[in-house]
């Protein structure tokens, strides 16, 4: 594969536009189209929608100029390292699940970084997403959640894909939600109490590459009428906090994150499903100081939150 023509496509994906591409350039604007059909002939997809609005990707168009922009950037690291003499960045990089308890690891580890030439990389995302990263964008560490019926699916998918995996946590799901919700006062909590209020769930899948609709029918049940779904933390806690007829499904949550936004942590006696969280890196991969100090920061947090892995 031709690596300038790779740059090109990542050009006109960050322009729209041919004719700005091939300025930015210094290109002529027919030989820098030559160039975009020829890498697209190469690898048999289609990168981008040709109209007269300009250029725009297609789905397999944002998934290579988003593995090119990981290779350009690794040349230019390696460039900036061996021609200009420039002194080696540590690098630590890792993409986890929105888990409270796993920030709190990352802040304590953020609290000893050394004084030195560092880059640190945070994505909470999916677990599909999480193992793309490791395979295709750079990412050294990841850590996925399931559901341990899956258990036996997902230690074979990591063998094929030549990963290490390492149990860091089992754990049932709670309930959070404000200290006002009426919900809050009861002992016992069931599925059916759940049906009259508001739902906040996380829009990812929880399993990669098998039928939606078979693990929708397995995992927690869809008794709320009323869902909001998000992508990220921040707002979760906002809407749990100020409107009393939200809940959500979590990983134990620390204390202070419950006194921060008033809220409650309660068990549900209907739910009895186990989830796991993984750490994953690829086979042969030699952790590093920084992996081993996360590494500690997320056991000890583990252990306060959830409890010793048994």
């Amino acid at each position: 594969m031709n690596i300038l023509h790779m740059k090109y496509a990542v050009e006109v994906a960050r322009t729209g536009s041919l004719n700005k591409a091939a300025e930015k350039l210094i290109i002529a604007q027919p030989n820098l189209s030559r160039s975009i059909k020829e890498l697209e002939g190469e690898l048999g997809i289609q990168i981008f929608k040709r109209s007269p609005k300009g250029m725009s990707l297609t789905p397999d168009g944002e998934e290579f100029i988003g593995y090119a922009k990981g290779i350009l950037e690794h040349i230019e690291q390696v460039d900036s390292i061996y021609r200009t003499g420039a002194s080696k960045k540590q690098r630590f990089s890792i993409s986890v699940p929105r888990a409270c308890y796993i920030s709190e690891a990352f802040t304590e580890f953020s609290k000893s970084i050394p004084d030195e030439n560092i880059e640190i990389f945070y994505k909470e995302t999916n677990s599909q997403r999480t193992i793309t990263n490791i395979l295709n964008s750079g990412y050294k560490l990841g850590i996925i959640r399931y559901a341990e019926d899956y258990d036996k699916y997902f230690k074979a998918m990591l063998e094929e894909k030549n990963l290490t995996y390492e149990t860091i946590a089992r754990f049932s799901y709670q309930l959070i939600m404000s200290r006002n919700n009426p919900l809050a006062e009861k002992e016992e909590i069931t599925f059916d109490d759940l049906s009259g209020y508001i739902r906040i769930a996380h829009a990812d899948p929880y399993v990669p590459s098998l039928s939606m609709a078979k693990v929708a029918r397995e995992e927690l049940p869809e008794n709320s009428k009323r869902n909001i779904y998000i992508f990220e933390r921040a707002s979760q806690f906002d809407l749990l906090s100020k409107n009393t007829d939200t809940y959500m499904w979590v990983s134990p949550t620390p204390c202070e994150i419950l006194d921060k936004y008033n809220l409650v942590q309660r068990k549900c006696k209907s739910n009895t499903r186990i989830y796991k969280d993984i750490l994953l890196y690829k086979k042969g991969y030699k952790l590093s100081e920084l992996d081993k100090s996360f590494i500690t920061e997320l056991c000890m947090s583990r252990r306060r939150n959830i409890g010793s892995e048994d």
